[in-house]
């Protein structure tokens, strides 16, 4: 049975369709049968207690330069969805927030909103992560410098983090002896309100930062993201190497430590960070990685989400009084 989609991301113009995880999932839906549709966060609006979109009817194709076409411009009735997708990239702010507030306002008879909205704001990348801080490296969140500084002098070598930020921006790493300490927490007070998370550094990192993807809470890929050559940071679209790899045992107790949670809460389709042995964050924005993960001849990720997603809509139908 095909479904009414609509997909709530950025510009799908000029996504790379090489590695955008939406797009995967986008072909995978189109080819079994569904329709679908595409809107902008800010085209959201909420009019005599229901909400719509201006958007348009999507067709996707795996064609450089060529990969999608529209419809005309409508209103979209979102109630009168099946699913919705929300897919947009961080940044994790107020507008972001705002999204999952409004989705969360759709009829409860209304469309299966992937990932949940309000799991998804009650779940920032690094802060849902302490749930499971024994699973995660020396963590500290604070604005104290003294508080810093002695978290410096215990491990030696320390990562400093914006909580809210993504794609490793505003990431740095700090040797011992390292004199920047109060420019980057001026610059990082210039910006931001929030505390700076700082992590122990961990070496392994330079084997790699892998990226796991769960989905229903069951680990099912994952794709090493190896840093560049003088580069702290392993993502990707910052020079990272991707390269296959497979779930350690360690892993694999993370996934199940964490699976249970994801789980209750609508988390469908999550990516969780691992250096080492240890988990680093929980990603369940809109999370990146099943093309690289496929590419590199492992599993193809999207139709296990797409199954998820539809037990999950047939599910949520039976309960329905008829």
């Amino acid at each position: 049975m095909g479904l009414a989609v609509a997909i709530q991301m950025d510009p799908i113009d000029t996504i790379n369709i090489d590695a955008d995880s939406t797009f995967a999932l986008a072909l995978e839906a189109q080819a079994r049968g569904h329709a679908l549709y595409h809107y902008l966060p800010r085209a959201l609006t909420l009019r005599d207690g229901r909400l719509f979109a201006r958007g348009r009817a999507l067709e996707v194709r795996r064609q450089r330069g060529n990969h999608h076409r529209f419809g005309a411009f409508e209103e979209l009735d979102l109630a009168g969805f099946d699913i919705v997708l929300m897919r947009q990239d961080p940044p994790f702010d107020m507008a972001y927030i705002t999204a999952t507030h409004l989705l969360e306002l759709l009829p409860e008879d209304g469309p299966l909103v992937v990932n949940d909205p309000a799991a998804v704001r009650n779940a920032p990348e690094k802060l849902f992560v302490l749930r499971f801080r024994d699973l995660m490296p020396p963590t500290l969140l604070t604005l104290d410098p003294a508080e810093i500084r002695a978290f410096w002098q215990e491990h030696g070598e320390i990562v400093l983090k914006p909580l809210f930020g993504n794609g490793g921006a505003g990431v740095f790493h700090l040797r011992p002896g390292d004199d920047n300490l109060n420019s980057l927490l001026e610059m990082y007070a210039s910006v931001y309100r929030e505390p700076v998370m700082v992590q122990r550094y961990l070496p392994e990192v330079r084997q790699g930062d892998k990226r796991v993807i769960l989905v229903e809470g069951e680990p099912v890929g994952a794709v090493n993201r190896v840093p560049a050559a003088g580069e702290a940071r392993a993502n990707l679209h910052v020079g990272g190497r991707a390269q296959r790899t497979e779930l350690t045992a360690r892993e694999r107790d993370i996934c199940a430590a964490i699976g249970p949670a994801l789980r209750a809460q609508g988390l469908v389709f999550v990516g969780i960070d691992v250096i080492g042995d240890w988990m680093t964050e929980i990603n369940v924005t809109s999370p990146t990685g099943i093309q690289e993960i496929y590419r590199l001849g492992g599993v193809d990720i999207a139709p296990k989400i797409w199954d998820a997603i539809e037990a999950r809509y047939a599910a949520r139908a039976a309960r329905r009084p008829a």
